[in-house]
C-alpha cells in the first residue's frame, strides 16, 4: 500500500484505535503479570475481536513476555504482529479467473450494508484496469437500490440490467449474464436483497439466482461476496453464519470502518471463519474501498 492509502486506512480506523487505546493505556509502562494480561485480555475483547481472539493473543503475550516489564509501544508493536499473523492467510484480493468470461460475482448481505455502493466501487475499480463489467439490479425489492445501481453504471460506463418493481431478480441475472456474454464482459456483478427478516424467502431467492445462472453456466456463481457492516461487530458473525447456509460464501467486504469502533471484528471474523476479506471500506469515495493488506489493517487497528 502507498503511504497515502496507508494514512487513509489509519484514519478511516480511528475511532476502533482509540476504543482498544482506551485499555492499551492502563497499561502504561509495567510488568506483564496476570493482573495486566487481564486489562489487556479486557481491551481486546472490548474492541471486538472476539474472546477466540483475545485469549490466543494473552497466550502468546504468556509464553514470550511475562513477567517482563514493556512499554505500552513494544505491547503495540508485539499486538499487531500477532493480529497481523492472524489476519495474513484471509488477506487475498478479489481475482478475475480469466478462464471464465464473464466471471460472474454474487454479491450478498443484509440491507444497509453498503451492498450496492460497494459493487458500484468495484464496477470502478475494474473499469480503471480496462474491464468491461455488466451490472444486475438484483435488489428489485428496493427501488433506491435500483435507482443507486443505475446512477453507478451512468457514472462508470458499465451497462445495468433492471426490471420493474418486485421483478424476479434469478430472471434478470440470467438474461444480464446472456448479455455479458454477448459483449465479451469479464464481469457480471449481480446485486442481490438483504430481507433477513423473512429469511425461507431470501435463501429461496438466492439459491434460485444460482440455479437459474447455473443454466447458462454451471459453474456460476464463481465468487459470492458477502458485503458486513463493521458498525454492526459482534453480530457480523451472525450474519457469516446465516448466509453461508443460504448460499457458499466464498469471501468478505469489511465496509464502514470510518464510522465505526468495532473496527477489531475483522480479526473475529478472520479467526472463525478464515474466509478471504478481499477489501475493506474506509470512506464514500471511489478509492475508498481499499484491497485488505494484513500488516497495514493491524498496525492501523493498534494505532502505529
Amino acid at each position: 500500500m502507498a503511504i497515502s492509502v496507508f494514512s487513509r486506512l489509519r484514519e478511516g480506523l480511528t475511532r476502533s484505535t482509540q476504543k482498544l487505546s482506551e485499555g492499551l493505556g492502563a497499561l502504561g509502562r509495567r510488568r506483564l503479570d496476570d493482573a495486566a494480561l487481564d486489562e489487556l485480555e479486557d481491551a481486546l475483547i472490548s474492541a471486538d475481536l472476539g474472546t477466540e481472539v483475545a485469549r490466543r493473543v494473552i497466550d502468546s503475550f504468556r509464553r514470550s513476555r511475562f513477567g517482563r516489564e514493556v512499554t505500552d509501544e513494544e505491547v503495540r508493536q508485539a499486538l499487531a504482529e500477532e493480529i497481523a499473523a492472524i489476519l495474513e492467510p484471509v488477506a487475498r484480493p478479489l481475482v478475475l479467473d480469466p478462464a471464465h468470461k464473464p466471471h460472474v460475482v454474487l454479491v450478498v448481505g443484509v440491507n444497509g450494508t453498503g451492498k450496492t455502493t460497494t459493487i458500484g466501487k468495484l464496477a470502478q475499480n475494474f473499469r480503471d484496469a480496462g474491464k468491461r463489467v455488466v451490472l444486475v439490479a438484483g435488489d428489485t425489492f428496493r427501488a433506491a437500490a435500483v435507482e443507486q445501481l443505475q446512477i453507478w453504471g451512468e457514472r462508470v460506463g458499465a451497462p445495468v440490467i433492471a426490471g420493474g418493481p418486485n421483478a424476479d431478480a434469478a430472471g434478470l441475472a440470467f438474461n444480464a449474464l446472456t448479455r455479458a456474454k454477448t459483449e465479451a464482459a469479464d464481469v457480471l456483478l449481480i446485486d442481490t436483497a438483504g430481507r433477513l427478516h423473512n429469511k425461507s424467502v431470501l435463501m429461496d431467492e438466492l439459491r434460485k439466482i444460482v440455479r437459474v445462472l447455473r443454466k447458462q453456466d454451471e459453474t456460476a456463481p464463481h465468487s459470492v461476496l458477502l458485503v458486513l457492516d463493521a458498525t454492526t461487530g459482534q453480530n457480523a458473525l451472525q450474519q457469516v453464519r446465516v448466509f453461508k447456509e443460504m448460499v457458499d460464501v466464498t469471501g468478505l467486504v469489511v465496509t464502514k470502518l470510518d464510522g465505526s469502533a468495532r473496527g477489531g471484528i475483522v480479526v473475529a471474523l478472520a479467526e472463525t471463519f478464515e474466509l478471504p476479506v478481499h477489501a475493506v471500506g474506509v470512506g464514500e469515495k471511489v478509492g475508498d474501498l481499499r484491497p485488505f493488506d494484513a500488516g497495514d489493517f493491524a498496525q492501523g487497528l493498534v494505532g502505529m
